[in-house]
């Protein structure tokens, strides 16, 4: 009997009773936030975290501690997380490569050119300015993408990849560069953003990363049905009311708004974007409107529990997240490689 393929079902079926492992992902994330706000070199019990908000006395260092960097150091990681997640289905979507990772694009190195010159050049000392600088240069990066990538012509996601790529090849020579020609103080500043880390992370990040990322996020639910549509090939995609070249567009959008963010925030952390994406076609299967949000939900799972694992393997100090994520996903990608056949896109 013949089967109807339309953009919403394309033929793909979700696995079914997984889905428990996303309640899994969930209640993890619950039980690793209180870990996260009390764990660190300064031990802070719950109690304190309670007065922090409903008794607050600013000359307590513990509860000044919990409002302004352990608290917003757990919400920057399940944002980050999130992001990195949700803009891995939309890159890997976007190429119908399963092995594309979101720096695919020459964001994360956009925005590691712009930092580098801050440090070396500006000179700013504050965590914002970081910010803005990766914001620039992931936003400049992507319009340079954009540009050669030729999009505006009808040009594929193939050469799309390819200009990013080249692009990323050179804005990373041209950062070694620039570090390299640097003073050992510059050096020591661009190392410690560079590994990725949520260390210092405060309130200030706040608004300007998640904002960027809730706008995306939005952004790629929405693209959801095209992706679906878009998999099937541009003819039978165009046939279903999907444009090829419109999809292709806000995919780029969707990857430079949330890893831009993302980078700028915390440095560049790789591996889920990658790994990510991959656990969520397991659990729920290759329709885009579940594994979206499903990788998103399982990144931030993944990010929270390495940034909490970095402070438990050291007795001081603590190992950055972008460091923990290569111990915790590499395993972790291997072995799906390994025991499970890679989702076909």
């Amino acid at each position: 009997m013949s089967r109807t393929i339309t953009a919403d079902n394309p033929a793909r079926h979700a696995p079914r009773g997984r889905a428990g492992w996303l309640v899994i992902a969930a209640v993890l994330i619950v039980c690793l936030m209180p870990v996260s706000v009390i764990l660190g070199e300064i031990p802070i019990t719950f109690g304190q975290v309670w007065d922090a908000y409903f008794h607050f006395d600013p000359s307590v260092t513990q509860q000044l501690l919990v409002r302004n960097i352990r608290v917003p150091r757990t919400i920057i990681a399940l944002i980050v997380g999130a992001a990195l997640g949700a803009s891995g289905v939309v890159i890997q979507a976007l190429t119908r490569n399963p092995l594309a990772e979101p720096g695919l694009l020459g964001v994360n190195a956009g925005a590691t050119f712009a930092v580098a010159c801050g440090i070396a050049i500006f000179r700013f000392q504050a965590l914002t300015a970081g910010l803005i600088f990766g914001f620039i240069g992931a936003g400049l990066a992507g319009v340079a993408v954009y540009l050669l990538g030729g999009i505006r012509q009808g040009a594929g996601p193939v050469r799309l990849v390819l200009a990013g790529s080249a692009l990323s090849v050179v804005l990373l020579a041209c950062t070694r560069m620039l570090i390299i020609n640097s003073d050992e103080e510059v050096f020591d500043r661009f190392r410690s953003w560079t590994v990725g880390s949520l260390e210092g992370r405060g309130p200030d990040l706040l608004l300007p990363t998640g904002g960027a990322v809730l706008i995306g996020l939005l952004i790629a639910i929405a693209l959801a049905n095209s992706l679906n549509a878009s998999a099937l090939g541009a003819d039978l995609s165009r046939s279903l009311g999907a444009h090829p070249g419109r999809v292709l567009t806000m995919s780029a959008l969707v990857v430079m708004l949330m890893c831009g963010a993302t980078t700028a925030a915390v440095g560049p952390i790789s591996f889920v974007g990658l790994t990510a994406p991959h656990l969520g076609r397991q659990i729920v299967g290759l329709n885009h409107r579940k594994l979206i949000p499903a990788s998103a939900l399982i990144a931030a799972a993944l990010v929270l529990a390495a940034d909490v694992a970095g402070r438990l393997v050291v007795s001081s100090g603590e190992i950055s997240v972008g460091i923990m994520i290569g111990f915790i996903g590499a395993p972790v990608f291997i072995g799906i490689v390994r025991h499970r056949k890679l989702a076909q896109l």
